[in-house]
């Protein structure tokens, strides 16, 4: 094959810019007399959604039958790394089969706060588990030929004015909450593609922006692929191109091709960088086409790996004694419209025409007799009175009552937020009803975020099971009898209610901007940092059986920032029950003048173990895992000091504690002007004798009180008549030079 140099060189000018736009909703444009072949890209990210080839886009529930796998906010509960190259490998062999180059996915945008229309297509609340997942689904997908289109770059984090909105977030807390996914995605995995988000990032939309584009993706970050823009979020094309992005879907009928066409004449653009862009998009293009395959998929074990998923992503949030039932000897009630119709996806650009849909109320069958009872009607309809009494009456008779609750589609969806944190109140009323009358009360939640729970006190058991694509049927069965074992841990925080979130007062959007006035505390980080009650937290989940940690061991007891650090701990199944723990590593930040988060999760192990089986954990921790993004030096720096290292079973459950002193190399370049604080200078190592110096002589002198003087600026010498003015700029000028 002839070099990407060569085969643009013997394009026209029109065929360079024509490039740079979509065929249609889902195809590059192909040049049959250079033999460019077309790309096929389709929506994901958890199944492949194919439209026939004259759909449009906004004809959602028109495309080919596929495996629905579980949501995104189900796989990141599993926090099984291994679990999502797997996913990934499935959805490439699914794309192989259906001829299509690229999948749109996975979707990493942060969850900023639990109302965005889209969080079920997204991981976490936290950067790091996001980053691994993402890394983890990216590999498997491109290990079986198929590109990956990682979105949606960057702080789109809901669906409100997305189109127009600027998010407004300082440079720290880009690099520390919503950048790391992204970073460690794009370092570790190199997928073929990024998607630019419709939103504008401070001001700029992220598609102009060529210091995210270029200088933060491609230089930075070593980003190789192209980058192609979210479904119909070009703003200014000319712009676009300029920044880096190389590729508008869908194609506008040509219109801007025509307006690229023109910048290139008039020498508004250079024609350099119009073909940068075509080499990079027809290098994938080339290696999708290379890497195409006849193969067969088998629906029947994809759907079996969907269940699989399913299984090991549930999350048990509570369990006082009533699971997992028994198989025979109890009067089972089942109720709930979810039982035998479950909601399993969201809706919007990811919703998937699934292959085979399991319900609880046909798989159960094969194990016990079941009652059913459809308790209330979807979408918040008024109070059905004879359902309710239907249902009350049935959970009296039986020995435990299940109750298949959650939010109806219309809640959460592409192109809205929700409005509220609450389920259809008919739902709330008829669990509190059956718990009056039904002691072991268990409930089943199908939902794509987290929900208020006002009779969480009142059941005896609580199984999560998000939205767990089409075999959530048999998935739920499973848990609920024990024939798997919950292992999954809640990858986001849930509050008791909705006014407690962190950004609860600062998601509405004025005047075409949102401001991400909480900064780095997102999620946990907020709520550990407030002390505050929350329903269930970051990393919960109950088993059927229990662990036990202990030998927590430090390879050492201090260390250099470039050194690392390596951590071990025994694991020990102590219960009946095979089961799988998720091993969570917490670093806890020193307590100085810098405002860190309490603490952040760092790693994670997940691990099987058979009852009284144990395991040592091993992790190791290096300079990035101590460090935060200094704003001054535009880098990651560690502070000098010591560090807690937290080994849990949640955010909250704090099961061993060690401690590292860390010490710190990079130098943070001061300048000392007149508005420096003597507590600052008390903290230089080259100032700090002399400093303390003269603070004496004026607490004595001038009868100054110590703590007013530590928190003066310099400069206030002169307004307590201690020096003049030409004094204080002659002390200004020698500490600078001691400085050096």
């Amino acid at each position: 094959m002839q070099s990407l140099d060569t085969l643009v060189s013997q394009l026209s000018l029109e065929e360079k810019v024509a490039l740079c736009s979509g065929e249609d909703f889902w195809h590059t444009k192909s040049i049959p007399h250079v033999n460019i072949p077309s790309l096929m890209m389709c929506d994901g990210p958890h199944g492949l959604r194919k439209q026939p080839g004259d759909a449009q886009f906004l004809e959602m529930n028109d495309s080919e039958e596929a495996i629905c796998f579980p949501t995104a906010a189900t796989t990141a509960c599993s926090f099984d790394v291994q679990l999502l190259k797997r996913l990934g490998q499935a959805l490439g062999e699914e794309c192989q089969a259906e001829k299509v180059g690229l999948l749109l996915g996975p979707a990493i945008n942060i969850k900023r706060s639990p109302l965005g229309g889209r969080n079920f297509e997204y991981f976490s609340e936290d950067p790091h588990l996001t980053g691994e997942l993402a890394t983890a689904y990216i590999l498997g997908l491109q290990q079986k030929g198929v590109g990956a289109c990682l979105k949606h770059f960057a702080c789109n984090n809901q669906e409100s004015y997305r189109m127009t909105a600027s998010s407004e977030v300082d440079e720290r807390t880009l690099h520390e909450i919503y950048f790391p996914g992204f970073e460690k995605a794009i370092k570790e995995a190199k997928p073929w593609s990024v998607m630019s988000s419709y939103n504008r990032l401070n001001g700029e939309y992220v598609g102009e922006s060529y210091s995210l584009l270029t200088n933060l993706l491609r230089d930075k970050w070593g980003f190789d692929g192209f980058i192609v823009s979210d479904w119909g979020a070009v703003n200014d094309r000319v712009s676009a191109l300029k920044a880096g992005m190389d590729l508008q879907m869908p194609g506008h009928h040509g219109m801007n091709d025509d307006v690229l066409l023109k910048a290139v004449k008039h020498n508004e653009i250079d024609e350099e960088v119009l073909d940068q862009s075509v080499k990079r998009l027809l290098k994938k293009v080339f290696k999708s086409y290379e890497n195409n395959k006849q193969i067969v998929v088998s629906k029947d074990q994809h759907h079996q790996l969907a269940k699989e998923i399913a299984v090991e992503s549930a999350v048990l949030l509570k369990n006082q004694g009533v699971l997992p039932l028994k198989e025979s000897g109890n009067r089972l009630a089942f109720i709930g419209e979810f039982a035998k119709a479950p909601r399993y996806q969201g809706g919007g650009s990811s919703h998937i025409h699934p292959y085979q849909i399991d319900t609880a109320l046909e798989a159960v069958k094969g194990i016990t007799d079941v009652s059913f009872a459809q308790g209330f009607l979807l979408e918040d309809h008024p109070l059905n009175e004879r359902l309710l009494h239907q249902a009350i009456e049935l959970a009296k008779s039986c020995d435990v009552a299940v109750i298949f609750a959650g939010l109806p589609e219309s809640f959460e969806t592409e192109f809205y937020d929700r409005p509220h944190m609450k389920l259809p109140a008919v739902q709330n009323k008829l669990i509190q009803e059956v718990a009056k009358v039904q002691k072991n009360t268990v409930v089943v939640l199908h939902n794509g975020a987290p929900v208020e729970m006002p009779w969480v006190n009142e059941v005896n058991a609580i199984l999560e099971m998000y939205l767990s694509g089409e075999a959530v049927g048999e998935a739920t069965v499973d848990l609920l009898f024990g024939r798997a074992n919950p292992s999954g841990k809640l990858a986001e925080t849930f509050p008791l209610r909705l006014e407690d979130h962190p950004a609860y007062l600062s998601t509405k959007v004025v005047d075409h901007r949102v401001y991400y006035n909480e900064r780095l505390f997102v999620g946990y980080r907020y709520y550990d940092a407030r002390k505050m009650d929350v329903l269930f937290p970051f990393g919960h989940g109950c088993s059927y059986t229990t662990f036990q940690y202990d030998q927590l061991k430090l390879s050492r007891g201090q260390i250099a920032e470039d050194e690392p650090l390596v951590v071990q701990v025994n694991v020990t199944n102590t219960g009946n029950y095979f089961g799988k723990e998720v091993v969570q590593l917490y670093v806890e930040n020193p307590t100085g003048d810098t405002i860190r988060p309490v603490k952040e999760l760092r790693q994670f192990k997940k691990v099987a173990l058979s009852p009284k089986q144990t395991q040592t954990v091993t992790f190791t921790l290096t300079k990035r895992d101590f460090s935060y993004y200094h704003p001054t030096l535009h880098d990651w720096y560690v502070e000098t000091g010591e560090y807690g290292i937290l080994l849990a079973k949640s955010s909250r459950d704090i099961v061993l504690r060690g401690t590292i002193k860390v010490k710190g190399k990079t130098k943070v370049p001061t300048g000392i002007t007149t508005n420096t604080t003597f507590n600052e200078l008390i903290k230089n190592p080259k100032l700090s004798q002399m400093i303390t110096e003269l603070i004496e002589t004026m607490k004595e002198d001038y009868q100054l009180d110590i703590g007013m003087i530590q928190e003066m600026p310099i400069r206030a010498l002169a307004s307590f008549q201690v020096v003049d003015q030409e004094m204080v700029n002659r002390l200004v000028t020698i500490l600078n030079i001691l400085n050096k």
